[in-house]
């Protein structure tokens, strides 16, 4: 997934998004862990993908965070 793509998602989105890729990425463990993985490169796709929605949630939580600060 590119960061394009997730910084055009709502924040309730990304959080689904989070959570589905956790529960596919949690779901590919096993199936390495059997050695029933295929491509064993999604594991660490997955895992970036994971880093790129996070931080784009970082981002946003200290974004709206400064914008109270500064209205303050």
């Amino acid at each position: 997934m590119k960061i394009k793509e997730i910084r055009n998602l709502t924040s309730e989105e990304l959080q689904k998004k989070l959570n589905d890729t956790r529960t596919e990425l949690f779901n590919l463990r096993f199936q390495h862990a059997t050695g029933n993985l295929a491509n064993p490169m999604l594991l660490n796709s997955l895992k970036k993908d994971i880093a790129k929605i996070k931080t784009v949630l970082t981002e946003r939580e200290l974004n709206i965070n400064s914008n109270k600060k500064a209205k303050a």
